[in-house]
Parts: C-alpha cells; sequence; structure tokens
C-alpha cells in the first residue's frame, strides 16, 4: 500500500509597498474603504486554489515586509499602519512581519507639470517666467530646478529575498 504525497508546502512573500501602491491604484486611488483590510494568508489560499493546479497545496507560511512609516512627518500613515499591522498579527493573517525603514533626504529636480500623455513635461522658461542672462537676454531653453523632501522606502525587497532564500535553505 502506498502513503499519499505530502502536501505541497507553500510560503508567500508579500512586498506590503508594491501591495499597498498596487492594490490602491487597482481600486480607484486613496480613500477607498475596504481593500487595505486585506486577510493576507486567505487571500494567498484563495490565489493558490484558483490558480496553481496542486491538489494537495498548502500555505504554511505568510511572510509580510513593509517599512515603518514616520509618525513625524505622516502621523495618519503611521497610525493607520500601526494598525493594520495589529490586526495582521491578532488574525493570525502572516507568521512573520519583517519591516525595513525609509530614508528621509532632500533631492534636486526638474520642474514638471502632467504632459497630455500623462508622463512628466519638463517645465521650461516662457512667459510669465522667463530667465534673463547677465545682459538681460532671455535664456528660452533655462529649466527650473526644485528642491523638495524626498522619503524611499529601503529593504523590503532586501528582507523577502531574504525570508525567501532562508526558508528554502
Amino acid at each position: 500500500m502506498s502513503t499519499p504525497p505530502a502536501p505541497l508546502r507553500i510560503g508567500v512573500y508579500i512586498d506590503g509597498y508594491n501591495l499597498y501602491y498596487g492594490g490602491r491604484k487597482l481600486m480607484g486611488g486613496p480613500g477607498r474603504p475596504g481593500w487595505k483590510w486585506l486577510d493576507l494568508r486567505r487571500l494567498s489560499e484563495t490565489i493558490v486554489a484558483a490558480h496553481s493546479g496542486w491538489n494537495s497545496a498548502q500555505v504554511t507560511r505568510v511572510v509580510y515586509c513593509t517599512a515603518s512609516i514616520d509618525g513625524s512627518s505622516n502621523p495618519g500613515g503611521a497610525r493607520d499602519q500601526n494598525v493594520y499591522l495589529r490586526a495582521l498579527r491578532a488574525a493570525g493573517s502572516t507568521d512573520e512581519i519583517e519591516k525595513g525603514r525609509y530614508i528621509n533626504k532632500v533631492i534636486s529636480r526638474p520642474l514638471a507639470v502632467k504632459g497630455p500623455t500623462g508622463n512628466p513635461a519638463i517645465i521650461t522658461a516662457g512667459w510669465p517666467g522667463m530667465v534673463q542672462d547677465a545682459k538681460d537676454q532671455p535664456v528660452s531653453d533655462a529649466r527650473f530646478m526644485v528642491s523638495v523632501a524626498h522619503r524611499e522606502e529601503k529593504g523590503t525587497d532586501v528582507n523577502v529575498a531574504s525570508h525567501l532564500l532562508l526558508d528554502l535553505l
């Protein structure tokens, strides 16, 4: 008598930053209620059951990787993120939550507006905003540079890859 094959174990590794912004785009932008309260384990199990073709597949591990939102620059976002992470833990929706970080810095970029195709269109000098050289001659191709605060998420993708690799080993 042969023993049945062991169930196929599946680990799911989620980049929370990409999940959040991808989901927000799919659901019509910010401010849509409800979609952010995903049960990650149930979502993973539903996708595996519907699309894997493996009858014995079981989601045995869900790892959620994100970066902590800075409460000093975005108190509402930090509060919402903390509530969500607590909900994930309380519901058993993840086996592990791994945090990366954000880097805050000032960057300089050319001033742009949304162009006709939706891509950035760099602003150059032209009325009503002209630039003149030292001899009061117009500089028609001058670009305007601006400095802006920039937050960049770091470590989430590395954490996803690290957990995947460690679990495989």
